[in-house]
Parts: C-alpha cells; sequence; structure tokens
C-alpha cells in the first residue's frame, strides 16, 4: 500500500477578509468539513466547479491562509501553518495559475528569490554563480532557457517552466499546480506530462487542479471532487468516466449538459461569400440564420477567430464579401456592427472582453453606453436596472452589480462579459470559444442561455475547441482547415468526433 503523506481532516474555513481572517458577524463557511490526502509519488487530481473551494483549501496547505477547523498532519507530524515559508520548509510548493514571477528580473534571479547566493561579505549577489546552478536547473529537466534573459520576455510556457523548476528547488516534496496546462499548446501540454511523469519517479506528488477533463485521465492516479465546500468523495482513475465525474461534481449527467428547444428560422441574417482571411488562403463561405445556432470547429491556428474578427470588422480581410441582414457591408468596423445588431465575444474576456478594474454595473452597459446618456450625462437609474436585469436574467453570483468584475469567479466573468452584448440587443452573435476555462456548471448555464437565444431568435455563430460542445449545441458544423473551410456539416449522424477531427488535418 502506498505511503500516506498528506492527510487534511474536517477542514473547516469561514468567510474570511484580505488577510484569510473570518468576517465578524458571519458563519458562513467556504469550507465545511472537507477531508483530503495525498500518497508518495501520485499525481492526486483535485476538481470542483468555480467556488467549490479547491483553491482555498490549497492556499491552506500552501500556508497563504489559516483554517478555521481540522487538522492537518504532513509527513507524519501535524501542522498549522501561518506563513507560506512554513509551508516551503516542509516541502511543499504552489505554483499558481496566475504565475508569480517578477516580470523585470531575469530568470535566475527568479528562481533564487529571498535566497540570493552572495559573494565574499555577504554583500552582493554571487551573479555568476546563480546563473550557473539555475542553467544546470533547467538543464536538468531538458530546458535550455537562458537564466539571463528578463521573465517578460519569455513566453507562458516558458515562465510556467520556471514555477517549476522555482518549486522543485526548494526540495519541495508536494506540488499544487492550478490550472497549469491553460495557456499551453498541445506539444507543451505532452511535455509538461513527461516532466510530471519524472518527478513522479523522483518520488515528488503533485497535486493537480484542472477543468480539462481530456486530461485528468492521462496524468491523474486518483482524483478528489469538492461541491459547494463539502467533500463529494475520492476515486482511483481506473473508475474515472465523464459521466461519474459531472454527476459527483453538479448532480447531473453530461448528456444533460446541452440544451437545444431552439428551433431554426427560414430568415437568413449572415451570409459570407469568398471570404479570404490572408492573401494566401482559399475564399470560404459560411451562412447564419435567425434562430440557428451554427458551430465552427477547426485546430488552433486554423483561422476560425480570424473569420470571426473579419466578420465583425475588427481585422482586415483580403477580399469576398459579407451580407448582413440582406445588406451588403463592404467595410465592416465593430462600432457600425453594433449599431446593426452583430456582436462579437471575444475568446479572451480578461483582455479584450471586460474592463477588470470597473464594476459588473458598468461593464454590462459599455457596448450601449448610448443609450445611458441625457443631456451629456450617464442615467445612473437606467444604467442600474438594465445591470440588474442582466445579472438577474443570467444568474450571475455577486454581492451586487458594483462589485468588481476582477472579483468574480471565471463563470461569472464571462457572463458578465455576455450580458454586455445582451443588454445591446444582438440579431446575431458570434461566441468566441464562450466556455473557455470555466467550470462544469458554469458551462452549462451558458448553454442554457445560448439555447434561449435561439429560442428568441437570435442568429448565433459559435467557435470552439471543445468537440462535445460543437456536437451538443449546433444545428450545424462547419470545420475550418489552414483559413479556410473544410466541411460543413448538416446531419446530426454526421456530427462525429472522428469524423470533425478528420477534416482538421
Amino acid at each position: 500500500m502506498s505511503k500516506t503523506i498528506l492527510r487534511m481532516d474536517h477542514i473547516t474555513k469561514y468567510i474570511f477578509d484580505a488577510y484569510g481572517k473570518p468576517i465578524r458577524g458571519t458563519d458562513v463557511k467556504i469550507l465545511d468539513d472537507v477531508h483530503f490526502d495525498m500518497y508518495e509519488s501520485e499525481v492526486h487530481i483535485l476538481i470542483g466547479e468555480n467556488g467549490a473551494g479547491k483553491s482555498t483549501l490549497m492556499k491552506i496547505l500552501g500556508g497563504i491562509i489559516p483554517q478555521d477547523g481540522g487538522e492537518m498532519e504532513l509527513f507524519g507530524q501535524n501542522v498549522n501553518f501561518s506563513n507560506p515559508r512554513q509551508a516551503e520548509a516542509m516541502g511543499v510548493g504552489f505554483i499558481h495559475q496566475e504565475l508569480n514571477l517578477c516580470p523585470n528580473l531575469s530568470v535566475a534571479e527568479n528562481l533564487f528569490l529571498g535566497r540570493e547566493i552572495t559573494g565574499k561579505g555577504n554583500i552582493f549577489s554571487n551573479k555568476k554563480e546563480m546563473y550557473a546552478q539555475s542553467r544546470k536547473m533547467l538543464m536538468k529537466l531538458g530546458f535550455d532557457i537562458d537564466p539571463q534573459i528578463l521573465v517578460r520576455n519569455l513566453s507562458t510556457a516558458q515562465q510556467q517552466i520556471v514555477e517549476i523548476v522555482k518549486a522543485i528547488s526548494y526540495d519541495s516534496k508536494i506540488i499544487i499546480m492550478d490550472e497549469p496546462t491553460a495557456s499551453l499548446t498541445q506539444a507543451e501540454i505532452d511535455h509538461l506530462f513527461e516532466i510530471i511523469r519524472d518527478m513522479k519517479k523522483q518520488g515528488i506528488s503533485i497535486i493537480y487542479i484542472s477543468h480539462r477533463f481530456e486530461e485528468l485521465k492521462e496524468i491523474g492516479d486518483r482524483l478528489t471532487v469538492l461541491r459547494d465546500g463539502c467533500y463529494v468523495g475520492t476515486i482511483d482513475m481506473a473508475e474515472f468516466s465523464h459521466d461519474k465525474v459531472i454527476g459527483m461534481m453538479v448532480g447531473r449527467t453530461l448528456n444533460q449538459m446541452y440544451t437545444c428547444a431552439h428551433v431554426p428560422q427560414d430568415e437568413e441574417i449572415l451570409r459570407v461569400e469568398n471570404l479570404k482571411i490572408a492573401p494566401n488562403t482559399a475564399p470560404l463561405n459560411l451562412y447564419v440564420k435567425k434562430g440557428e445556432v451554427v458551430g465552427i470547429g477547426g485546430l488552433v491556428g486554423a483561422g476560425r477567430t480570424e473569420v470571426a474578427k473579419s466578420i465583425f470588422g475588427a481585422r482586415k480581410f483580403y477580399g469576398g464579401k459579407i451580407v448582413y441582414k440582406g445588406e451588403a457591408v463592404t467595410k465592416p468596423a465593430p462600432k457600425e456592427m453594433i449599431k446593426k445588431g452583430l456582436m462579437y465575444l471575444t475568446e479572451d474576456r480578461k483582455i479584450e472582453g471586460l474592463v477588470l478594474r470597473m464594476d459588473i454595473e458598468q461593464n454590462i452597459t459599455l457596448a450601449s453606453l448610448s443609450e445611458m446618456f441625457k443631456n451629456g450625462f450617464i442615467k445612473k437609474g437606467r444604467e442600474h436596472e438594465v445591470s440588474e436585469e442582466k445579472i438577474k436574467e443570467l444568474n450571475i453570483v455577486c454581492t451586487s452589480g458594483h462589485q468588481l468584475a476582477n472579483t468574480l469567479s471565471g463563470g461569472n466573468q464571462q457572463k458578465v462579459a455576455l450580458a454586455k452584448w445582451l443588454a445591446s440587443h444582438p440579431a446575431l452573435l458570434i461566441l468566441d470559444e464562450p466556455t473557455r476555462g470555466i467550470d462544469v456548471n458554469a458551462k452549462s448555464e451558458i448553454y442554457q442561455i445560448i439555447d434561449d437565444l435561439a429560442k428568441k431568435g437570435v442568429a448565433i455563430l459559435m467557435i470552439s475547441s471543445e468537440l462535445p460542445e460543437l456536437i451538443g449545441m449546433s444545428d450545424r458544423i462547419y470545420v475550418m482547415r489552414r483559413g479556410t473551410i473544410s466541411a460543413e456539416l448538416t446531419a446530426r449522424e454526421d456530427f462525429q468526433q472522428e469524423k470533425i477531427l478528420s477534416y482538421t488535418i
């Protein structure tokens, strides 16, 4: 039997302030009697919808916040960390989803931050020795990254590697990885998995948090599910199935996630003829009808987003015609297309979709500000009325419309980004990866919203890399390859993952 190196029992945490301390006058629990354990040399998946308590539990293990109840035993010793240094000293490394590096320092300076190697007199850093040791650590994992380069000049994948090397360099025996593949390509993911397997051979255990179901069985040994701050259960990966895990997470099966009660109408809203997204790509054609959900599939780099932005007027295209509501649009521009009722939900909500330091109310009314003005001033009452209506309609979980967007979960941020366009009364809505980076429950709610919009007659053009999502939600599917459409699937019996994939390569 495998050796247990970590046991967390009856862990409880109340709503806390910025310092991790319970807020007076509340008895609301974020974690309630939670259990988690860890074997030596295993990858233990921790999964649950946004708000389930995964990050809070790991922050307790990482010494970032204290627990309010329960016991934690690490390597046979009872522990109760009051800061991250104590956790690090006991062999716990934490690689956060939002990478915790100093961009203006070199790779070596980041690796040795707070424990710099000094020269004679212990006054100045011995950068030559730090560079040499950093290079050895990087090469040991098979990465030829220059330790002198500034972190800001590295790719996201390279920064992820620096974080992993940093955690290992602390002689960590348990490493927490929070959504480590969110910004990586498939080749980079494969390399990361090789590193994780090598770490297991060295006796290192990994707590792996991810929403990507396709990764779990490939890399995991066991899986623990949290729901609403409570422990649901732990299973061996041999018992893993999509339906079983989704049932544990949200109490329903995979087939119940997709709702398609809408019926496409005959009226054509959009027709794209002979569109060239680049000088050297073949022209493409597509159309979308009123109340229809049309999916666009294809591999990353196939040109899906470029098509969407060309239609919206956010990028130049190289020939072809866009016909919207029977009218030819020669030079589309976002401002004009929005006025016409054509909206585009970007795949990058944090950079292009929301203003994170503004509140929910301000974000929701951003695209419809012209309707909010009277005599040169924003009608606050009208702005509040519109935002409250959308918060209720989309079931955005928040304290009020004045809550900052950057304090919301990923799923609720996506709903706010969607609400911004719904407040502008779209006739055609282009959705670019509408459920990227959100949990299963939030996905199900987004699917319901899409279906409700289609029932109201809104035309939907949906780009997705998730084949079950394309198959479950689409009335027709276009598949893209090398900047053009390689197939159009109209019969539901053709909506098969293998068939779709065959047109992408």
